[in-house]
């Protein structure tokens, strides 16, 4: 198909975001029809970032409540019931509604399609249709707290039997989460055509910038997986719903089978989180060290290896459960096979930035903040991975510790990196860099107090998931809760930064920190017809006669 047929030629010199942006190409003038049915993947883009924004606020402040719990022992601020139902809401919102969606959904839809010279995605309307089909899964999610009989109070695992027979909301919980996996699918799905088939003349598989690598292996995970999770939540509606008894023990169901069928989807959803902030860190890191990338051909290969190998370790989340010392072994060594192309990623990152011109402006930071925080995430990962030591700390703090290193210091600064790197191509103005960096040290600083003394509690046995603790626990919990303060503050500098640069901002040149992919060729704000013609391939992260204009 013509990548510009749904196109509007009269508008294509307008802007398409700035302090004066306007409608964008197929839609006329700035009301909200012309935002909310768009087809323009940048429109889209900043619709999800902007709703993705909303939800981790949201599910921030109940981390926070939930921190402020758990500061001192005994019975404090919350009802144990209303303890479950917060930090199932903190979870379902955090990974279905933020992390799962947050950079393929936001800035992948915005700059994919400008890294190969396209104009579009492939299918605009369907890219359409999955951010409506998140909105309706977000919707859902938020009626299922304040509608039923309560808030889901399972986890946001929704582990059997006990969320086929709690009376809380989890039927439509599930439903929402059903959604949602469709609007990741269809997701994916765009992605995976757009670089098969949109690819400029000349945008050779080598020379594809890293971060479509990355969401092109992270679109065949969606494809692949997702299906599965859309399946498991519709098997708990139906045994909340019929009383089929394919989990439920009692009738003749196995509720280890819900486990495998979750985590089979799971463990790979972990690499929809991550594989695309390991793809902004790819380029962000040659722009600031002023160096083509070191091992692009490994750093690539190594997404697919990702998606292909974290597909095969679903298992080594229930060496607790019972299974052969046949089956542990196989999943335990595949969980430490799976370690070798995250730490190539790494290396070879360390390896670009080895006697580069490095610049240490804010995209840099958070960069360097994520390969320190995934790093201590991974490396703990390996525990886990290893029944020996995986069966001492499994449902302790130590998994809490972990999955948040992982996650919140992957993902999480992943995208913090894209948003400072990409701000100005994006709203065509420049944030105080100053108020960056000292927002950036307090989010490091607030994430290790927060989580680093979860490692020792876990170490020491601290349950995960309880709503109280022994008073042993008391300093190392104290010690958290402050962490979570500096954390909360660091963030509040970040997106007031981010906030006030976007309104009164000086105005940001085309290319202010010298990139060579083709995005910083276009003009800032972007426009909305970004190619006029065909545009020459460059070589990927080639900086020869590129500098920065501002």
């Amino acid at each position: 198909m013509d990548q510009t047929d749904h196109q509007s030629d009269d508008l294509t010199t307008r802007p398409f975001f700035g302090p004066k942006g306007s409608g964008g190409p197929g839609d006329k003038g700035l009301g909200p029809a012309s935002w909310l049915f768009s087809t323009d993947h940048k429109r889209i883009g900043l619709l999800y970032l902007g709703l993705i924004g909303l939800m981790f606020i949201a599910a921030l402040a109940l981390g926070l409540i939930l921190r402020l719990k758990l500061m001192t022992p005994g019975s404090t601020l919350l009802s144990p019931q209303e303890y479950n139902a917060m930090f199932t809401l903190h979870g379902v919102i955090m990974v279905f509604l933020v992390v799962i969606p947050s950079i393929p959904a936001s800035f992948g839809n915005i700059f994919l399609p400008l890294h190969i010279g396209a104009n579009d995605v492939s299918f605009p309307r369907l890219n359409n249709f999955s951010w409506w089909l998140y909105v309706t899964g977000m919707v859902l999610a938020i009626t299922s707290i304040f509608t039923g009989s309560g808030a889901p109070d399972t986890g946001w695992t929704f582990y059997v039997p006990f969320s086929e027979r709690t009376t809380t909301n989890v039927s439509l919980a599930v439903i929402a989460v059903f959604i949602l996996g469709f609007s990741s699918i269809l997701t994916g799905l765009n992605f995976i055509t757009t670089v098969h088939r949109l690819r400029a003349p000349g945008m050779t598989w080598k020379k594809l910038p890293l971060f479509v690598w990355s969401l092109y292996a992270t679109g065949w995970i969606q494809v692949l997986a997702t299906p599965i999770l859309g399946i498991t939540a519709l098997l708990i509606f139906a045994e909340r719903v019929l009383h089929l008894g394919l989990f439920d023990a009692a009738r003749g169901g196995d509720p280890l089978l819900y486990q495998h069928l979750f985590w089979i989807y799971s463990h790979p959803a972990v690499y929809i989180m991550i594989l695309p902030a390991m793809g902004v860190i790819s380029e962000i890191i040659p722009v600031f060290a002023r160096k083509p990338i070191f091992g692009y051909n490994m750093i690539a290969f190594s997404s697919l290896a990702i998606a292909f190998a974290g597909s095969l370790v679903w298992a080594h989340h229930m060496f607790t459960s019972g299974m052969s010392d046949t089956a542990v072994l196989i999943f335990s060594f595949l969980t430490f096979v799976v370690a070798i192309p995250s730490a190539i990623k790494v290396f070879n990152w360390l390896s670009t930035l080895y006697q580069g011109s490095i610049s240490l402006d804010p995209p840099l930071l958070y960069a360097l903040g994520f390969i320190f925080m995934f790093s201590i995430g991974g490396l703990t990962g390996l525990v886990l991975g290893s029944a020996g030591t995986d069966i001492h700390v499994h449902d302790t703090y130590f998994v809490v510790a972990h999955f948040h290193y992982v996650i919140f210091g992957g993902t999480g600064l992943g995208m913090f990196a894209a948003m400072h790197f990409w701000f100005p191509k994006v709203f065509g103005r420049m944030y105080d860099h100053g108020r960056a960096a000292w927002a950036f040290w307090l989010v490091i600083l607030g994430m290790n107090v927060l989580y680093f003394p979860m490692f020792i509690m876990g170490l020491q046995g601290m349950p995960r998931r309880y709503y109280d603790y022994l008073p042993q626990y008391g300093p190392m919990q104290m010690v958290s809760t402050w962490g979570s303060w500096l954390l909360a503050v660091g963030l509040g500098l970040m997106f007031w930064n981010l906030y006030r640069g976007s309104r009164y901002g000086p105005a940001a040149t085309k290319n202010p920190w010298g990139g060579a992919t083709l995005e910083w060729t276009l003009p800032t704000p972007l426009p909305h017809e970004a190619f006029e013609g065909d545009p020459s391939a460059p070589e990927p992260y080639d900086f020869k006669g590129v500098n920065p204009d501002g």
